[in-house]
Order: C-alpha cells, then structure tokens, then sequence
C-alpha cells in the first residue's frame, strides 16, 4: 500500500450527518473544557492593544470548537477590558470544509462570536505537523480528537482496518514510531508558537491502563461490513486490504516521552495529564430507553463522519470513487445493525494533557 498523504480530521462526506455526533462528543468534553477555561484564567495576557489569540487546532467543522472557545474567552473577559481583541484561529488541513467551519461560526448560536463583539475569526489551512502560526504569537491553544490521525500511514496493515487489533507485529511498530515522530513534531512547533506562560490543551485517544485501544464492539462491526461487500462484489479484496484507519493511542509514557528526561521539550512542560475511560453517551441512553435500532444507529452515524471518508479513500477510485456514496451507505447500514443486535458499551480511553511553556530564566 502507498503511503497515505495526511489525512488529520477527515471530513464526512455529508457534513449534516456529522454535526449530530460531534455534538455528543462535544457534549463528553467537560473536563476538557473545564482544564481550557482554567490555562485561559492562567495565561499572561498581552497588553492592549494587542490581540489575545486562541488557536483551535484540528477545527473540522468547528462543531467541537464552540464549548472550548467560549468558556476560553469568558474566562479572560474576567480578566481584560470587553473591547481588547480575541483573535481566534481555527487550523485544518487544506482540503477541510472551511465553508461549513465559518457557517458554523456565523450561525450557530452557541458560537462565541454571538457572545464576544470584540473576538475574531480566522483560519488556516496546514497541517499542524508543522509550524502554521509565527513563533511566540499564540497565548492558547486547544485541540480535540485531532492528534490520534497520524500524518500518513507508514506501512500495509493486511489483516485489519485498526492496526491496535492487528497481529502483524511490524506494523504494529511501523505505527508506534509514526505515532511517536508525530507527537514529538506537534509538540515542537506548539512549543515555538507560544508564548512564555502560554498553555496548550489536548483532547485524544489513549490507550487505557489495560492496555485497551477502545471501540472494540464498533471496530469488529467496520471490519464484518467490509467483509459483507466484498463479498457481495461491491468492493474489491484489493482494496479492502489497502483500507486502513490511521489512528493511534498513546500510552500516558507515550505523551511524556519527548519530555524525557528533564521533563522539558521547547520549552514547554506536562502541567497535567490523566488518562481516562469517557462516558459511551449512546450506551448511556440505550440503559434508560432500551431502544437497540437507536444505539446502533447512533454509533454507525458516528462513524459515518469520523472514519467512512477515510476508508472510502482507499477504493480504486478514491474519495471521487463512483461507488463511494453506495459503499459508505451499505457500511453505516451493516454497522448499525450489528451493533442494534447486540448492544455493547464502548470502552473510550481518552487523554487530557495541559502542556505550558515555559521562558528563558526557567
């Protein structure tokens, strides 16, 4: 198999499927949320006239950008006059629906330019395994469900679509050392982009202290509805062997590892970091309204967003695949009836980590 280009958030195929099921995330985002207002109460502040900015890394659509950016701002509303300048920027990969992202922003009424006369949009299309902002200019960042993607697919995984399931041990490592180089580049240029006493908050996938990657349940139903069309001839075995999900859970020594062994890297430090199992809000509901088609449903939606786009990208004929819409359609239906048949609550590892940089004299 080739080597992917990045493929960091991909976009759904249909974005009104998406919004839905990035608002129960966001929704679980809580902590998160809560750990991004207190760095907005501790980060120094520039002087008027000069702007504050936020940078959301990873935005997609901005659905996931509205609690987080909101509570940031109110937070330094208590600290600042009401008409210094919020800049906020939101940064994705070029090809991310930046049209849909502002509609989001001029729209929704939870979105923080409804709340702020004196914030500001922006946004920027690269790839945040480089330097997208100038150094020393950012004072927060935030960034959620967006550094598990890798920035390309090292190897063929044949056995799997998930390479944490698969028993090829090569793979298995070419994806470590990816997801590890990754991590260490986001790290270096976040630490460039700050400012002294500036703090970053990151939201991911992690591997939980058993070992488990999580969606378990979720990842058996993909691969059983990728077996299903392949044998119904509407995907090729080739192309089902190409098809790879590039994610990638850390381990809480992965995150820490760059930081090794002065618990310093650009000058930046690990303030907090916990890793935790996130409420299965889908599971949740299903426990008080027992309705099986619902959860399933629910979950293959998700799914439809978060991981189709990127499967769909491995037919012949990528993403402008002619069969594109019909495979992604067939495999929401096969998923959310075999997860309606027996419902099973997903185990979610989640990370937070509160990195802050640090200045010279320290």
């Amino acid at each position: 198999m080739p080597e992917s280009s990045i493929v960091v958030r991909p976009e759904p195929i249909e974005s009104e499927t998406y919004t839905p099921s990035s608002r129960l995330r966001a929704a679980g985002l809580a902590p998160a949320v809560a750990l991004f207002e207190q760095a907005a109460e501790a980060v120094p502040l520039p002087k008027p006239p000069h702007p504050i900015v936020i940078v959301d890394y990873g935005a997609a659509t901005g659905h996931n950008s509205l609690l987080p950016m909101s509570a940031a701002i109110s937070a330094i509303r208590r600290r600042t006059r009401p008409e210094q300048a919020v800049q906020v920027t939101h940064t994705d990969l070029p090809d991310n629906d930046f049209t849909a992202l502002f509609r989001t922003l001029a729209e929704d009424p939870d979105s923080y330019l409804h709340k702020d006369s004196a914030s500001f949009a922006s946004a920027v299309g690269r790839s945040f395994y480089g330097q997208i902002l100038p150094s020393q200019s950012v004072t927060l960042g935030w960034t959620s469900w967006a550094t598990m993607w890798l920035s390309r697919s090292p190897t063929g995984v044949d056995d799997h679509v998930q390479v944490a399931y698969s028993s090829d041990d090569a793979a298995r490592a070419a994806y470590e050392h990816q997801a590890a180089r990754d991590w260490q580049e986001f790290l270096a240029f976040r630490g460039r982009e700050l400012t002294t006493g500036g703090r970053l908050v990151v939201l991911t996938m992690a591997v939980g202290d058993d070992g488990e990657f999580g969606y378990r349940p979720l990842v058996h139903a993909i691969v059983a509805g990728l077996g299903d069309q392949v044998r119904d001839g509407l995907v090729r075995d080739e192309e089902l062997r190409r098809m790879i999900i590039p994610t990638f859970a850390r381990t809480e020594k992965d995150f820490r590892a760059p930081f090794a062994p002065k618990g310093r890297f650009e000058g930046m430090s690990i303030e907090h970091l916990e890793v935790l199992n996130a409420e299965d809000r889908f599971w949740a509901r299903y426990q008080v309204d027992h309705d099986a088609a619902a959860y399933g449903a629910q979950w293959a939606a998700f799914a439809r967003a978060a991981i189709f786009p990127t499967l769909a990208g491995w037919l012949d004929g990528g993403a402008d695949d002619p069969r594109a819409a019909d495979f992604v359609g067939h495999l929401e239906a096969a998923v959310a009836a075999r997860l309606s048949a027996a419902p099973e609550q997903m185990q979610m590892p989640l990370a937070s980590v509160v990195l802050v940089k640090h200045g010279r004299s320290h």
